[in-house]
């Protein structure tokens, strides 16, 4: 996606702010970007051949990613997406049948970064800018410890 494409799908982006941060790529997805995998798609579809770890249910639901995150990272749910000292966090996003639709993590400074489909990854200042008709709207936080 162009810049321009990117802020025609996702207008509030372009009032909020957004950057460009790696060139378009089909290597990985938002799960996996998510996850700090930049090496395949994760996707519990069992035609889809991707990643899906065998202990995890494959489904859209939120429980599923929940359980995924933590395996994969030892995230956890907590209230909010306000930057904390010592935590990394992620956004999930559900659509209006309450699948999972998108992936956002926060970077320091408490910006989000996140993988558009098969296009860039992003930097976004908020995550209102990504919610509408594309992913739906952030229905759950998780967050995780990480080293200083």
């Amino acid at each position: 996606m162009s810049a321009q494409e990117i802020e025609s799908d996702f207008p509030r982006l372009a009032v909020e702010g957004c950057a460009i941060t790696s060139p378009k790529t089909e290597d990985y997805n938002c799960a996996a970007w998510a996850g700090g995998d930049m090496t395949e798609k994760w996707d519990p579809d069992k035609t889809s051949g991707r990643y899906w770890p065998k202990e995890i249910p494959r489904s859209l639901d939120l429980e599923t990613f929940i359980q995924l995150y933590h395996y994969e990272g030892g995230y956890s749910p907590c209230l909010d997406g306000s930057l904390e000292d010592g935590y990394e966090k992620l956004a999930l996003f559900l659509n209006p049948s309450n699948e999972v639709t998108h992936v956002a993590r926060q970077v320091p400074f408490g910006e989000w970064t996140s993988k558009l489909g098969g296009g860039e990854d992003i930097r976004h200042k908020t995550l209102t800018g990504l919610e509408g008709a594309f992913y739906g709207k952030v229905a759950q936080f998780l967050k995780r410890r990480i080293s200083s």
